[in-house]
């Protein structure tokens, strides 16, 4: 019997350990399962803390990159309406310049015109004025010519006058001669 007892003995103090195991175990093993789901918990809402938080980030990023778009669009918008403003503006200083200078051509054309009409004026008041003056020579000729008939004349009449006069001098003393 001695054996015998040796035989139930080990097995029930086996039995005892294992008992005593699995009840620190079994009262360990719930608290670490519940330890366990705690930490998967606060893990998962950590997790899902943090994607909400990098969701509101990435909102917010994506609104801050909208207003960026929206201001570059509208700094775009306003380079682009300057740009044609200014290439409006160029076209029409352009055509303006144009109109200018077709005018300006029109202009010396017809100042080229009035200029030729002038000169040709000028050129037949010089060849009035040169036939004036020959006209003005030949009358002052003429009239040297005149003054010098008229003296000649006026000598041949004082002649005429004096040999008239010695003619009838001569009559009135041969008639005197003749009547004494």
């Amino acid at each position: 019997m001695k054996k015998t007892y040796v035989y139930f003995l080990v097995p029930l103090i086996g039995v005892i350990i294992f008992i005593a195991i699995y009840w620190n175990f079994s009262a360990g093993y719930e608290a670490k399962l519940a330890e366990k789901a705690r930490i998967v918990r606060e893990a998962k809402e950590e997790k899902l803390r943090a994607e909400a938080k990098s969701r509101e980030q990435a909102i917010k990023e994506a609104v801050a990159a909208q207003e960026r778009r929206k201001a570059e669009k509208a700094a775009k918008e306003a380079k682009e309406k300057a740009d044609q403003d200014a290439r409006e503006l160029a076209i029409e200083a352009r055509n303006r310049a144009d109109r200018e200078q077709v005018k300006m051509d029109q202009q010396v054309e017809r100042l080229k015109k009035d200029v030729q009409v002038e000169k040709e004026a000028i050129a037949k008041i010089e060849k009035e004025k040169q036939e004036a003056i020959e006209e003005q020579n030949f009358l002052k000729g003429y009239v040297k010519q005149a003054e010098a008939n008229t003296k000649s004349l006026t000598d041949v009449l004082d002649k005429i006058t004096a040999a008239e006069a010695a003619r009838a001098a001569a009559e009135a003393a041969a008639a005197k001669a003749k009547n004494s």
